[in-house]
């Protein structure tokens, strides 16, 4: 096991759980700046490059879990592992961002979907070498269909 420590802090226009669009249909389009701790500024070398960023953070603000939750984005229950849900054994969320620029110790970005001052554990590029027609959706797609 190991104990975590923020790497850095959020500054998003979200300051309640209740304004973070969620469901189907739902789009990450808020910017945000992504405060990096003054003694991680080296870690920070050369990310400009990218365009664009996963961002592993922590659910600060939830308390417990549910390993069956039905999420907004459908009306069947589905395993935590399976969703995005906040109420997770381990409280890591993810999010995939757009680095619009880098101003020293602070990244902006597009796309947050995370609550202001939510604790950063990790940065890293996001790289992928699977093709789209490849990836699948699982229940979300079902879901979204069964809406149509």
């Amino acid at each position: 096991m190991f104990t975590s420590r923020p790497i850095g802090f959020v500054s998003s226009p979200y300051k309640d759980a209740s304004q973070v669009p969620k469901g189907l249909g739902a789009k990450h389009e808020a910017d945000g700046v992504l405060k990096i701790l003054p003694e991680f500024e080296p870690g920070l070398a050369d990310i400009e490059g990218f365009s664009h960023l996963i961002v592993l953070w922590e659910f600060d603000r939830s308390r417990g879990f549910e390993l069956l939750g039905t999420p907004p984005s459908d009306n069947r229950p589905h395993g935590v592992f399976a969703t995005r849900s906040p109420r997770r054994p381990n409280p890591i969320g993810l999010t995939t961002v757009e680095l619009l620029r880098r101003e020293g110790i602070e990244l902006h970005v597009r796309g947050v979907d995370l609550l202001d001052g939510t604790p950063i554990l990790d940065i890293k590029p996001y790289l992928s070498s699977i093709p789209d027609e490849r990836l699948r959706r699982g229940w979300l797609a079902e879901a979204e269909a069964r809406q149509r």
